[in-house]
Order: structure tokens, then sequence, then C-alpha cells
């Protein structure tokens, strides 16, 4: 069996999604299942080697996963040529430098979203990308959630007839962090920190749209921060100068009608904490993170209007739940072994830089759209 190896500069995984859902259920996955097959019997083997700024939080988390190599000179790591990839799941507001730095190396680049704070600056890393012949991906996970894949099997078999509406609802709700502990970190609620949750979450509104229903066409935003003060990691008052809760409609190329609310100050009735409920001519559905339930036409319940008696029917049992044809694997792990193939192999990759590009372009409109109270249009990007 011929193992081909490929090193991974791995920056910022101290934090809970990069070493959760990137080192641990991801890279480290591929690693004890044996790497990604390739045909005639090859095998892509990730070598990772962490890098971020605590060597003390460097340390512990590379012993605890069985990880050799780590270091806190980024610099370094970039001028080992035997390294191939540079993933980066830092804060936004470095993202772009330091991608920019790992372009130069030449390094292929794998990077978490936002990949940037402004669109000018996103475009700029597709095109330096582009023009150093570097492969490039971003991270667009909710794209493999088995829900959402249950939801494009029915789009792709026509299930839905003429699709109507989109309304989408994320959120829960996320403690201030004076009498429990925040589920959430506190630079999140800082816009000098390039928190906010319209920067966070349009981003995957955008490929989301885009990939299952069509193309963004325009869009109307109006975020609030409803929770003016929270407390930090320390239990320290601060003041939220970031939005926490945004309430979005997209029109989108074909004509569907998107609605999403995302919230970090809800309290969660629904399946599941994002879920998307799609009305069709034929029939509608309801998608979770992992369970789609589903509603013909046929099957539609035929509801009275009246306020004066209790409601009889009982809406959530005239819903049925699709079965589980197929194994689901890790959304993110999903993705890099795609991303690992494309270095590899070559062809093309879809969920490129200038994908990226779009999620940020779609938050800044998003962010335009609230301050300027008004309707934008969603222009097309080219390189």
């Amino acid at each position: 069996m011929d193992t081909i190896r490929v090193g991974i500069i791995m920056n910022g995984v101290t934090g809970r999604m990069g070493t959760n859902q990137h080192l641990v259920r991801s890279i480290n996955a591929i690693r004890a299942q044996g790497g990604v097959a390739l045909a005639a019997g090859r095998t892509i083997m990730p070598d990772p080697i962490l890098v971020g700024r605590n060597a003390a939080k460097l340390e512990a988390l590379a012993q605890e996963h069985n990880v050799a190599r780590w270091t806190t000179d980024l610099d370094a790591a970039l001028a080992n040529r035997d390294d191939a990839i540079y993933f980066d799941s830092a804060s936004t507001g470095m993202r772009s430098d330091l991608v920019r730095r790992a372009i130069i190396a030449g390094k292929h680049i794998y990077t978490e979203k936002p990949v940037a704070p402004t669109l000018a600056d996103a475009l700029d890393l597709y095109r330096r990308a582009e023009e150093a012949g570097v492969k490039h991906g971003v991270v667009q996970d909710k794209l493999w959630l088995p829900g959402l894949m249950k939801l494009k099997t029915l789009i792709d078999s026509g299930y839905f007839g003429r699709i109507l509406s989109v309304r989408g609802e994320f959120g829960y709700w996320v403690f201030e962090g004076d009498w429990q502990p925040a589920q959430r970190p506190s630079w999140n609620y800082r816009k000098e920190d390039d928190g906010g949750i319209i920067v966070d979450m349009l981003c995957h509104w955008r490929y989301v749209l885009d990939h299952l229903f069509d193309g963004v066409k325009s869009v109307a935003c109006v975020g609030a921060t409803h929770i003016p003060q929270r407390f930090d990691e320390s239990g320290k008052a601060y003041a939220a100068t970031a939005e926490d809760a945004a309430y979005a409609t997209f029109e989108l190329e074909n004509g569907v009608i998107a609605q999403i609310n995302s919230s970090w100050c809800t309290r969660v009735r629904r399946d599941d904490l994002a879920t998307f409920h799609v009305d069709g001519t034929l029939g509608s559905a309801v998608a979770g993170l992992t369970e789609c339930f589903i509603q013909p036409r046929a099957a539609t319940p035929k509801p009275v209007w009246n306020p004066d008696v209790p409601q009889t029917i009982d809406f959530f049992a005239t819903w049925q739940k699709m079965p589980n044809n197929r194994a689901y694997d890790n959304a993110f792990k999903v993705e890099w072994e795609l991303f690992l193939r494309h270095v590899v192999e070559g062809g093309s990759f879809r969920w490129n830089l200038l994908e990226g590009a779009k999620g940020v372009q779609l938050a800044e409109l998003g962010m335009k759209s609230w301050s300027e109270r008004r309707v934008l249009d969603v222009p097309a990007l080219t390189a």
C-alpha cells in the first residue's frame, strides 16, 4: 500500500471548535481510520503540527490527542517544506494576514470562516491564492449535516414540486455569564474583536442557500443587541458591543423567499438548534442538524381557523421522519477528506476562497441593510 503523507499546519486549534471538530473529529478520526483511501490502494495520511501562541495549551492538547508536533513559531512552521497545508481557525481579525503569509510560503489553504473581516480582504486572498497556484478551500460544514443532506435528496428528487419558501430558525439561549458560564466566548459579543452574529452566521446561510436552493439575489436584515451587558471568562462584566440576533430575509434568483432568524437570545421549542422549513407545491419538509421530517401534499391536514375552540390537530404528529438509508459521517470530517483528496489528486474544489468571499459579502450587505434600513441587491462576485 502506498501511503502519502500530507503535513498540515493547524493554527488556532486550541479553541473549542478547532479542537473538537477539526483536530479530534476530523484529522485524528482520519488518522484512526487509517487515512483517506484513494484508488489503486493508495492512502492519504495527515500529519498535523499544532500552532498557537500558548505553549502550555499546545503541549497539553498535543499530549492528550497523541499529536507528535507542536510549536509557537508560525514562521518556522510555514518555512517547513514538508508541510503542504495551512489550516486556520484562529480569530477572524487575524485570519486574512495569517492566510496571506501562508500563501506567500506556498502552502495550500484550508480555512474556517469568515475568511476575512472585509470583502476586499476576502477577494484579495482568493486572487493571491490563484496567482500563487495553491489549492484552497473554506469550511462549509453544514452542507454535510445529515439533516441538510436529506433535504438535498428531497430537492434533487423533485419532491417539493416548485419550492415557494424557506424559513430558518437558528439559535439558543447563551447565558450571560454571571450566574452560569456562557457557552460561547466573550469576544463573540464585542464588535471591536470582530464579534457579532451577522458576520458569523450570514456566511453560513450564504452557502446553504446558494448550494441547496439558488443564488442569493437580495437581502434585508435587521440586527439587535438584546443583552447589552455580559460577563467574560473571568466573571468580569463587559459591554456587549456586537449584535446577538439577526433577522434576515433573502430573495433567491429563482424567486424563492428565504427568511432566517439567528439568535443567541432565544429559548428553543423546535426539533433542533437549527431548523429549515421548506414549503413547496407538492410537499413540505423540516430539516434539523440530523433529522428531516416531511409532509407530502396528499397527507397535508386541513385545519380550519377558529380561535374560539382549542386546536384539535396535533400538527407535529402529521409529519413523517425520513429514514437513515445511509451512514452519515461528521460533517467537518467529510469536507476535510474531500480537500485532502483535492490536494493530492487535483481537480476542482467548489468550496474555495471565492465561495468564502461570497459569505463575507452577504454579511457586509446584511450589516449595511441594517444600517440603512433597506433591501440591498447582492452583486455577482468575479475574480
